[in-house]
């Protein structure tokens, strides 16, 4: 074997490996659109997820009047940093 068989076989195969790897791990990132970053404008309309989309657009019970929501969820909060809840 010359020396340049030796250098093909021996640093050559095990480079495109590495090559062939290192472009399979790096495809997405470049096949990716840009990612939002804070302080960015968005461009994209709002999307609401829930868990339960038959229940979306259904309506939602409230235990308190409506107008007094603030003091009915004093009233029965409990908990914090003692934990007696």
């Amino acid at each position: 074997m010359t020396l340049v068989e030796t250098l093909l076989v021996f640093a050559g195969i095990p480079l495109v490996i590495y090559g062939v790897i290192a472009l399979m791990t790096l495809r997405e990132n470049f096949a990716k659109t840009p990612r939002y970053r804070p302080g960015q404008e968005w461009e994209h309309p709002p999307v609401w997820w829930t868990a339960n989309p038959a229940g979306l657009h259904a309506g939602h019970a409230s235990a308190a009047p409506s107008g007094d929501v603030d003091s009915a969820l004093r009233r029965t909060a409990k908990g914090g940093a003692r934990g007696s809840w």
